[in-house]
């Protein structure tokens, strides 16, 4: 592209905003290789800028603008770990200078090539491409499909999935520094089956492409794909495939056949959602052989509860045939068949709020509510929360907040956790916070085992949100309750409960010497200069006199205490 140093190319922002975006520390250093003619323009287009600057290496560096937005990027590792560096200053300060690009290197260059002959080009070409190995196999495709533009399929076929098997094989695991350059190489053979003239190649370039999907799926776990670009050339590859066979038409029957195989079978969801991009290439008998065979396989499944355990991955084909059937279903505007597909699998409370959810959404608000009871019951030991937030949401909704009420209050009183405390409480006031505490000091007084698996702790949370120190403090005293909920209950209650206080941090001190090491005796020695404040000195003095009689041994302990 030619170089371009009208007004227009100027970059809309002044001095002032560079150094806000830079900062000034960085600001003055790219000031700096402004100042020394380290930077090269050699491409000044409209909103951007290409430039190599010199510093203790040679940078590429790409500025581009849109009104006052202005970013860039830099192959310099400053800019990958900070962001706008001083490469892009310096390069934005040359591009504000009215001379910039007058004599650029990119200028330079296009005079130079445009003296050589066709020959001196070409072998430059191939020279750069010997180099590059992605270039080097965008250039094969290229030339591949150029030069079997007359062939027979059979020929194309052959070279052009040679092109995909070189540009996919991985042969050993490829690592993030080289991901980049493997999908580079995977796009080229890409590009190749992108230039293969429609609708006369349609049909081979369909096959081809589903090739090369299959061949990138194969690939993916061989690659490290920290940036997604495995997703990147199957979504491209796709957005291929669906040109081809809009070009192509295929026998829709044998098209519906393959597609929804592929759906099916893929680990990558290549083909998720087919039958609604597809729609138009299949057509009413692809559609209807699309639906036949998803219902029959569909019909052939069990339906799924609360009892129900799925093996391996056997609950996607629940969740791909539901989204292909609901598709026809919508078409038809038929409500029950949606509701009934969603009713199939509710081996999860999730599904049951997915369920609940789809039926308001379609005006069925009893209908929705009574889902979201049966899924409460199937899953009380199990609540979950979202289920029963809806479940409440809409009992209010409809004006029974009584209701919703005896709800919370079954589920808390099955499952208790503070989550659903806070919800109860949120609903009902303090009727709640007084019914929650009586349900769990009577779990308490009818079943102290059970308390020592949380439910004292969840007691004393209660208790301290609602500030009933005395009470917490008693439950502390019980059995069961977690030495890390009775040290909150003390850094909280320390000044009006100072002794139980210090019982507490007393515990935590022979924890911390108990364990032997260094930063465990730093912490208890602060602990232990903390808990002076909570008796007398008399008190502390002796508590201090007992703990170097006990851990005498423990002279990194005992250097620290003195």
């Amino acid at each position: 592209m030619k170089s371009k140093t009208s007004k227009s190319a100027i970059l809309p922002v002044d001095i002032g905003a560079i150094r806000a975006r830079a900062g000034d520390k960085v600001f003055a250093r790219g000031e700096a290789y402004h100042r020394r003619g380290c930077v090269d323009i050699f491409a000044l287009e409209r909103n951007r800028a290409l430039a190599d600057v010199q510093g203790s290496e040679n940078y590429h560096v790409e500025l581009t603008w849109r009104g006052k937005s202005f970013g860039g990027s830099c192959s310099c590792p400053a800019f990958h770990d900070g962001g706008f560096c001083k490469h892009l200053v310096a390069v934005a300060l040359s591009v504000l200078d009215g001379n910039a690009g007058a004599d650029s290197a990119g200028d330079r260059i296009r005079a130079h090539l445009k003296a050589k002959g066709i020959d001196a080009l070409v072998e430059m070409i191939v020279g750069i491409a010997e180099r590059d190995s992605a270039f080097y196999r965008k250039l094969d495709g290229a030339a591949t499909v150029a030069t079997l533009a007359h062939g027979d399929d059979t020929t194309i076929e052959t070279r052009l999935r040679k092109l995909i098997d070189t540009a996919t094989r991985t042969g050993r695991f490829v690592e993030y520094a080289e991901a980049e350059g493997w999908a580079g190489g995977v796009n080229a053979s890409l590009d190749a089956l992108a230039d293969l003239p429609l609708p006369e190649r349609a049909g081979i370039a369909l096959k081809l492409i589903e090739y090369a999907i299959d061949r990138i799926e194969a690939a993916i776990e061989y690659v490290d794909d920290s940036d997604g670009l495995c997703d990147e050339l199957i979504e491209r590859a796709g957005t291929l495939h669906l040109f081809a066979a809009s070009a192509a038409r295929p026998d829709p029957i044998a098209f519906a056949r393959n597609l929804f195989a592929r759906e099916m079978a893929s680990d990558f969801q290549s083909f998720a959602g087919a039958v609604r991009d597809y729609a138009e290439v299949l057509g009413d008998a692809g559609l209807d052989e699309y639906r036949r065979l998803a219902t029959e396989r569909w019909d052939a499944l069990p339906a799924l509860s609360a009892a129900t355990r799925l093996q391996g991955d056997a609950s996607d084909d629940y969740r791909r045939l539901q989204e292909i059937l609901d598709y026809f279903a919508e078409a038809a505007g038929d409500t029950d068949a949606r509701i009934a597909l969603r009713a199939k699998d509710l081996s999860s409370p999730w599904n049951y709020l997915m369920l609940a959810e789809f039926c308001v959404s379609q005006g069925r608000v009893e209908d929705g509510l009574r889902v979201a009871e049966e899924g409460l019951r199937a899953y009380e030991n199990y609540p979950d929360g979202r289920l029963a937030d809806f479940a409440v949401g809409v009992l209010v909704k409809l004006g029974r907040k009584a209701d919703a009420d005896a709800l919370l209050q079954r589920t808390f009183a099955k499952t208790p956790n503070l989550e659903l405390y806070d919800r109860w409480r949120k609903l009902s006031g303090v009727s709640a916070r007084d019914r929650a505490i009586e349900l769990l000091e009577a779990e308490q007084a009818r079943s102290s085992e059970r308390f020592r698996y949380g439910l004292a702790d969840l007691l004393i949370h209660i208790l301290m949100r609602e500030r009933r120190f005395d009470a917490a403090w008693t439950v502390a005293g019980q059995r069961g309750v977690a030495l890390n909920v009775k040290q909150w209950l003390a850094a909280t209650t320390e000044k009006t409960h100072p002794r139980e206080a210090f019982d507490v941090y007393a515990l935590r001190v022979d924890e911390l010497v108990a364990t032997g090491s260094n930063p465990a005796y730093e912490e208890a020695v602060k602990l232990v200069a903390r808990m002076a404040a909570l008796k007398s000195a008399e008190e502390h003095k002796a508590y201090v006199a007992t703990l170097r009689a006990r851990f005498e041994r423990k002279r990194n302990f005992m250097k620290l205490l003195a």
